[in-house]
């Protein structure tokens, strides 16, 4: 059994939001609690921010951060996905973030939202790269641990709130693209206007994106298609 170090502190959990749409960054958070005030975050009736309305996730992560003895974001902008993306894979960029995060909060455990089928797999790869394992962080990587463990609900809401900001902003800046996620008509749309009209894509759109090359391709035939 490894001995804990006695620099970790506390219990985390970690989770991202904007991992699938098409526009706008991805953006993965750590919220570190110290244990004896783990049961002010459960008082919160905390759960997946995808279940809540923009309005209750901005008020629970008010109260979220006021509980929180540290949190940590990192975002990941559409330029640096597609950058990143040609020479590894969104599940290793990951990777990198959860390990980045950990390493800044240093807990004695840690539940992480797993971004691998194998989450396991996940887990074990983000305890080895931090070094955390090897100092005795107890890791938990499961699938839909969001809806399973508060502390991770708190990571999503923050997370989900930080994107929805980011995405304000940019709807300021660009017009009004929807949510970003390819299942939004407006988002479709928007892109789908862009490249008819011959206008460049933002670096805000993930050129990468099969949907995004599905659109450009369905485009192109039909321009060939009417010449």
């Amino acid at each position: 059994m490894t001995k804990r170090d006695a620099s970790l502190t506390g219990i985390a959990g970690v989770d991202e939001a904007g991992r699938g749409p098409m526009i706008g960054p991805m953006i993965i958070c750590g919220v570190l609690v110290d244990a004896d005030r783990m049961h002010e975050l459960e008082a919160l009736n905390v759960r997946d921010s995808k279940l809540l309305s923009p309005k209750q996730r901005e008020k629970l992560s008010e109260k979220i951060m006021k509980i929180a003895k540290k949190i940590a974001i990192r975002e990941i902008s559409a330029s640096d996905i597609d950058s990143l993306r040609k020479h590894t894979t969104l599940n290793e960029i990951e990777v990198s973030e959860f390990v980045s995060i950990v390493k800044t909060l240093k807990p004695e455990k840690v539940y992480l939202d797993a971004a691998d089928v194998k989450a396991d797999r996940f887990g074990s790869k983000i305890g080895k790269i931090s070094g955390l394992a090897a100092k005795g962080t107890i890791i938990v990587s499961e699938h839909k641990a969001d809806s399973k463990y508060p502390i991770v609900s708190a990571a999503s809401i923050l997370a989900k709130v930080e994107r929805d900001r980011i995405i304000t902003n940019l709807h300021q800046k660009y017009g009004d693209f929807g949510s970003g996620y390819p299942s939004d008509p407006k988002t479709v749309d928007f892109v789908r206007n862009l490249v008819r009209t011959g206008k460049k894509l933002p670096s805000i759109v993930r050129h990468s994106w099969d949907s995004v090359r599905r659109i450009i391709d369905e485009e192109s035939t039909e321009q060939t298609r009417l010449e």
